[in-house]
């Protein structure tokens, strides 16, 4: 939708009488994205991360024999691209003065502050959306979440469970064992711990039984919910915005540095001018910023069943 905002478009509110306006009052959820992402500033057209292999284990050295000598290697590159995300409204002069109500700038200055925000949702939740998705890669070419991530100095490792599996006990508790397995680019164990598990809304219910219990969940055993006694899930990050196919894609944020980031490059700008043949306003809403990944290892996930 384009053009400009005449008195034709508003005809209403040029007339005494009019009780209320609906339709651009919505209450909105808490920001969410910020929860999902480290968050870096930027001052470049884009940034990069390196990633680099470490040594590998020590070898025994017979007596009289010389020291090994290992090396690093340079590792995969994620570039960060930062896009400028926009969109403005234009008014006549004329509605401006006749609005009898003061509706028209303010409301719409709002809806403006509100497509930004929610553009931004939106495009950080899709990191997430498109994390088994074939296209959306990352530094070594794989995808976000895969069985087959590549290590420079040979072999692959896993971010994503075996077999995909609904949220469950068992998938949790599969997920936790694999993550305590995560090891570096020469096969070094790293400390490794799951940190948020993130769910889209429709499996907040789900999540509750799961996590919060005393026993195992569906079962008549006198079995302790392990789960909810080592509180290794404390933090349950239900996002609005995940929308995969059959709603069912759960993920664990780990401890993992350099794992999902964000770069803002220019924070939310508002601004507005006024064109001196027409009259009329401009009013405009623009940002720059990039979402992404460097080491997938800051992640978990399945693809639900």
């Amino acid at each position: 939708m384009s053009g400009v905002i005449t008195s034709s478009s508003f005809a209403k509110l040029l007339w005494p009488g009019l009780n209320a306006i609906y339709g651009k009052e919505y209450n909105d959820y808490a920001v969410e994205w910020d929860k999902l992402f480290e968050k870096n500033t930027s001052d470049k057209a884009y940034e990069e991360d390196l990633g680099l292999s470490s040594f590998g284990l020590a070898v025994v050295k017979p007596e009289g024999s010389p020291i090994s000598y290992d090396t690093e290697r340079q590792g995969f590159t994620s570039r960060y691209n930062h896009v400028v995300y926009a969109l403005g409204f234009i008014i006549t002069r004329e509605i401006y003065e006749d609005d009898l109500y003061g509706k028209v700038g303010a409301q719409k200055a709002k809806a403006l502050a509100r497509s930004l925000r929610q553009t931004k949702e939106i495009v950080a939740a899709n990191v997430y959306n498109r994390a088994f998705t074939a296209g959306y890669t990352g530094g070594d070419g794989i995808v976000l979440c895969s069985t087959a991530h590549l290590n420079v100095a040979g072999g692959t490792y896993s971010n994503k469970i075996a077999t995909d599996a609904d949220l469950s006990e068992a998938a949790l508790e599969q997920a936790v064992i694999d993550i305590a397995g995560y090891r570096d680019d020469r096969g070094l164990l790293i400390a490794a711990k799951p940190e948020k598990l993130v769910i889209p809304y429709q499996l907040q219910f789900e999540a509750k039984r799961i996590l919060n219990a005393d026993g195992r969940v569906g079962t008549d055993l006198n079995d302790p919910n392990v789960l909810k006694q080592s509180s290794i899930f404390n933090q349950v990050i239900v996002n609005h915005y995940l929308n995969s196919t059959g709603n069912d894609d759960w993920f664990i944020l780990t401890n993992v540095k350099d794992g999902l980031k964000y770069f803002e490059r220019r924070g939310d700008q508002f601004e507005m001018d006024n064109d001196f043949d027409t009259e009329n306003a401009k009013f405009k809403a623009t940002a720059r910023y990039s979402f992404g990944w460097s080491d997938p290892r800051g992640l978990y996930g399945s693809q639900g069943a």
